[in-house]
Order: structure tokens, then sequence, then C-alpha cells
């Protein structure tokens, strides 16, 4: 990502995050989220969910790469804060779109950034929030 590019209203790509009982497993375990909800369909349903679903380490996750996707490795997260709406279940498609909403040149060249997101799934908004980030200095004459 080349920082002097980016402009307030900007769009970043859509990320389609196609989502299975293992993505859901996966991501409870990998943060060591063991409630039964995240990997337990009768005790999700049980408790008056459709089915398992994301935790919120998982959303957060998927967060953090819909914005690094964009804005690429050399990028540092400064500030994530999201709401988390309907649960992420399997056998529906996670949607994240996103827009920069500010845009702050740095004396060093670096560019301050953030995005407003949105995740949606069939059956409706599963996250929303912000994300403030720091892009690294652009090219140079």
């Amino acid at each position: 990502m080349d920082a002097t590019t980016v402009q307030v209203g900007d769009e970043l790509p859509e990320l389609a995050v196609p989502l299975t009982a293992s993505v859901i497993v996966a991501g409870a375990i990998a943060s060591r989220d063991f409630m039964p909800v995240h990997h337990d369909r009768a005790y999700a349903q049980g408790q008056g969910a459709p089915d398992i679903f994301f935790n919120i380490l998982t959303s957060n996750g998927y967060v953090s790469r819909f914005v690094t996707d964009w804005a690429g490795p050399d990028a540092l997260l400064r500030r994530i804060s999201i709401r988390l709406g309907a649960p992420a279940i399997p056998n529906t498609t996670l949607r994240f779109t996103g827009t920069v909403v500010r845009r702050d040149e740095r004396d060093d060249g670096a560019v301050d950034v953030e995005v407003e997101l949105r995740g949606v799934t069939e059956i409706g908004e599963h996250v929303r929030g912000t994300v403030a980030l720091q892009l690294p200095a652009g090219p140079r004459p």
C-alpha cells in the first residue's frame, strides 16, 4: 500500500469468507475458547442460537485480516473497535466492506488512517466498527 495515494472515501476491496463449522471451531480452538456454543451444535441451539457461531476473538481476527489485506504487511494496527450483532454461523458467507473515513499525514511521511467497516451474512449484520492504523511512508521523490 502506498500511503500517499490513500484518500478519505476510498472503498476497501470486499472480503468474502465462506463460513463452515470447521472455520468456526478452528477459530474458537485457536483462541482457546472452549465454550460449547462455538463447537457443539445441540448446546448452541439449546441456548437459543441457530447453530454454533464465531467467538469475538475470531470476529476480531477477520476484521484485522480484512484491513491488513488492503493495507499490507507493513501497516501498524493502532485500535480496533467493534460491536457484534447477528451470529456468524455455518453455511453462510461473511462479507466485509469498508471505507476510509479519516486520513492524517504525519511529519515522518507515514499516514494515520481510520476505516469504518461492516461484516454481513445472509442473516444480518455480524460486525460493525472502526480500525485505526498507520501506513508507512510512501516512496519519496
